[in-house]
């Protein structure tokens, strides 16, 4: 395998073919999807309507002793939108199918099926990895949509313990806060995200040589390098905020 920078760079290459790249396994982007985005949505719920709880009723106390309780909304739209939530989210998906892909690109290898893939004339890049960087990409984005909708309501519906606001006002308030480059942020984190994700899960996986016992070894890899990549890519995101 050549090194990671090129192996992006030609994943890359082969994304920006995507309409004309008949390779393309639509069954193994689907497949991704569902895995990533549909599959884990329930985690991701549950972790969002934890956080809202969290801001809400902690943000709550400390801004009312300094008489700016209109503040919660700048805090959500930080925590949920912008910062936070795009961060925690990343994370769980690169732990759930970052490794998913690793191990079973690795087993692949392994078992020769990747050598079939390339004796046949087939990319396995094409077939294999460009599939799973488009659905790890675009499952982030709908991941972010549940994680929204379940923090905004959760933050509503502990708000009102506070003070009676009603849903449309509350929503009023936090959309006159929201700016559009909060939202455009929040979208370049989770797709430069997923594609770092992916793109390291899957050159690790296909790093593989010719034992099983590599596989956990480039797992752990996977993890370390896609961490990294997670918060310089927030980082970054943060400083051009």
């Amino acid at each position: 395998m050549a090194g990671l920078l090129p192996f992006a760079a030609q994943t890359t290459v082969d994304l920006l073919q995507f309409r004309r790249n008949t390779a393309i396994s639509f069954d193994v982007l689907v497949r991704q999807i569902l895995f990533t985005g549909v599959e884990a949505a329930g985690l991701c719920m549950l972790l969002s309507l934890l956080l809202g709880a969290v801001i809400i009723v902690e943000g709550h106390q400390f801004l009312l002793a300094i008489g700016q309780v209109d503040w919660i909304y700048k805090i959500l739209i930080f925590a949920l939108i912008r910062d936070l939530g795009p961060f925690m989210i990343c994370l769980i998906v690169l732990a759930r199918s970052g490794t998913a892909i690793t191990t079973e690109l690795g087993n692949m290898r392994v078992n020769r099926e990747i050598d079939a893939l390339v004796t046949m004339g087939v990319s396995p890049i094409s077939y294999l990895v460009s599939p799973r960087v488009i659905g790890m990409m675009l499952s982030l984005v709908i991941l972010m949509s549940y994680f929204l909708m379940t923090g905004i309501f959760g933050g509503f519906l502990l708000s009102n313990l506070f003070q009676n606001i009603p849903f449309f006002d509350f929503i009023s308030r936090l959309v006159n806060e929201l700016r559009l480059l909060d939202v455009s942020i929040m979208l370049l984190k989770v797709l430069a995200s997923g594609f770092c994700i992916a793109v390291i899960s899957s050159y690790q996986g296909l790093s593989v040589k010719q034992a099983f016992t590599e596989v956990p070894q480039r797992n752990i890899k996977a993890v370390g390098g896609g961490v990294v990549a997670v918060c310089l890519v927030n980082l970054i995101g943060t400083l051009v905020y």
